[in-house]
């Protein structure tokens, strides 16, 4: 098992760089997840540190973690807040028409025998609220940066699908599924940056790396 890599590390509060594929929450049928990891991250500390917050287990990039309760409700509140500045980066299926824009679809959770569950638009959904740019196009896709307002279960993916009509590369779910998925080895989305403010302190802010299976694909941040 190895180690995680730490992009900010402070008495209240870690961010990791959560690999791609690492579910935080072990699996029905077992398997490794990032409970695995929670007792090297102590540091020194008593107390395993606890996240504050959900990215797809998909997604790689930046996840906060908190290391004492006290800190856990304070973080927690500042994402319900919507305080927190949040960039991701996706590679789409395609292209957008346009280089820029928000999507702004209110969602909800539905599911069925067959196909479990998914997120949908619905006018009686959450209202979720979603800013993207395009970063780079490059033979036939490209990569967009999303700065989303809320933090909807899926938001980006459906947003992207649904809203800008070109589903994430690789997306099982709300894209083409296998048909797509040999050209990605997930789906294909990326927490790149995190931003959360403490009252009276410095903000823990953290940057993540672009992956590798983003390079091979062609793209760089920026």
């Amino acid at each position: 098992m190895s180690a995680l890599q730490i992009l900010y590390e402070d008495g209240e509060a870690l961010v990791i760089d959560k690999p791609g594929g690492l579910p935080i929450e072990r699996p029905r049928k077992g398997g490794p997840s990032l409970e695995d990891h929670l007792e090297a991250l102590k540091l020194g500390f008593q107390r395993p540190p606890v996240p504050v917050h959900r990215i797809d287990t998909d997604t790689s990039g930046c996840l906060l973690l908190a290391r004492n309760p006290k800190t856990l409700r304070r973080f927690a509140m500042a994402f319900e807040e919507r305080a927190v500045e949040k960039r991701y980066l996706g590679i789409l299926d395609g292209e957008p028409a346009k280089d820029e824009g928000t999507i702004a679809l209110s969602l909800s959770k539905i599911s069925s025998a067959e196909k479990g569950w998914r997120m949908i638009p619905a006018k009686k959904g959450k209202p979720s609220v979603t800013h993207w740019r395009v970063v780079a196009r490059q033979a036939g896709r490209a990569l967009l940066e999303f700065r989303p307002e809320t933090g909807r279960t899926h938001q980006i993916r459906v947003h992207a699908a649904s809203g800008l009509g070109v589903p994430l590369l690789g997306d099982p779910v709300y894209g083409m599924g296998p048909k797509t998925t040999g050209a990605a080895p997930r789906t294909m989305l990326h927490a790149a940056a995190l931003v959360v403010p403490r009252p009276g302190k410095t903000p823990v802010e953290a940057t993540a790396p672009l992956p590798a299976d983003f390079a091979a694909l062609g793209f760089a941040d920026g």
